[in-house]
Formats: structure tokens, sequence, C-alpha cells
């Protein structure tokens, strides 16, 4: 079984490496408890500085179908579709789980871009996170909590080559070598869904 080239103290119990062309994408169900999850969930829920940001697409301006917060070092904004996210300073809980990542994958985060999907009605078109201040072939580091949501993936050289991964509480659903350069990703809207909360840590390398 393939290993990342950083790769600390992760365990291969449960572990999943999706069997994609041009993609090193591994999928841990259970990289935190159910108890963990859930207080953590629970936590930045009322915690987090949430905002609904607005994009610009094609010329138009949207508000985005879910509420966001970039979290990161001092200086480190995020930019994508127009729009400047400024950073806020770390939350503990972050650091921690920040810290827990590092021992377990060997790969160190300075920022984080958290969504909290209200319900089935909040989304998340199809993208790359390959922005340039991330370098090439950047590590992302995916956590879910709360409700569970279907990750949808495509092949940007054909979109009819396509996964699909559940993604529930507790989940860590690692993305890195040329994964975000020759894939594209979606949180589709889904009936009846209850709320979630995504955690996608990245490493900014430089500012534009």
């Amino acid at each position: 079984m393939q290993k990342h080239q950083n790769q600390g103290e992760l365990f291969d119990a449960g572990r999943c490496q999706l069997d994609l062309p041009e993609a090193e994408i591994d999928h841990y169900p259970s990289f935190l408890s159910a108890s963990e999850s859930q207080l953590l969930f629970e936590r930045l829920l009322v915690e987090t500085a949430w905002r609904q940001e607005k994009i610009t697409v094609y010329g138009r301006v949207h508000a985005t179908p879910r509420l966001s917060c970039w979290m990161a070092d001092a200086g480190l904004d995020h930019r994508y579709s127009n729009m400047t996210m400024r950073p806020v300073a770390w939350s503990q809980a972050l650091r921690d789980l920040n810290l827990k990542l590092g021992k377990a994958t060997g790969q160190y985060f300075n920022s984080v871009l958290i969504n909290y999907y209200r319900d089935g009605k909040d989304s998340n078109g199809w993208h790359s996170d390959d922005e340039r201040e991330l370098g090439d072939n950047p590590v992302i580091a995916s956590i879910s909590l709360g409700a569970s949501r279907d990750f949808l993936l495509r092949s940007k050289r054909d979109h009819s080559l396509k996964a699909t991964v559940p993604l529930h509480a507790g989940s860590l659903l690692l993305m890195s070598g040329t994964t975000q350069r020759c894939w594209q990703h979606s949180i589709p809207k889904r009936a009846h869904a209850d709320a979630r909360i995504n955690l996608t840590f990245r490493n900014i390398k430089f500012q534009l």
C-alpha cells in the first residue's frame, strides 16, 4: 500500500486509497471518534465567526450557498473567484486538531477553510483547490463533522470519469499529488440533510 512521502503516524486501519488516475486520495473513515467529532462540531458551531461570502462567477455576484470562515496564520489571505478572505486567528480547538493532523500525516498546515452547510440546500459547486497561492500539487486535508454528505469527483480531462465518496462525521480525506490539477470535486444539494461542518486544511505557500 502506497505511503505518503512525509507520512507520520497515520494508522492504516480502515484506510481506503481511491483508485483514480492522476490522483492521490486517501480516505480514513474514523480519523476522529464519534464523541470527538460531535464535541468539535458543537464547539465550532457556536465559536466560529461565520460569514456568507460573495463570489463573482462570469461577471455576476452571488452569495455562496453555505457559511464559511477562513482561519490562518497572521497575514495569510485566501483568494478565489475574485474574492479575498481575511484570516481570523486560530481557535484553540483547531490548533489542537492541526497538531493531531501533523502527528498523524507528517503534514502541518498554516490555514483552514471552514464551511458550514446548514442543511441539504447548502452546497459547493464543481471546483479544484488549485489556487496559485497553494503552489504545485498541494496537500489538502478535509475533515467532516455532523451530517454525512456525498463528495463527488470528476476528471478534468473526461467528465464521464467520476467517483463518489460518502463523507461521514469524523472522516478524513487526504488529497495530494496531482489531484487538484487533474480533478474537480463538489458537494451537491441533498434533500432533508442535517447540518454539516467541513474543515479543509491547506498550506499557503506565498501571497499574490
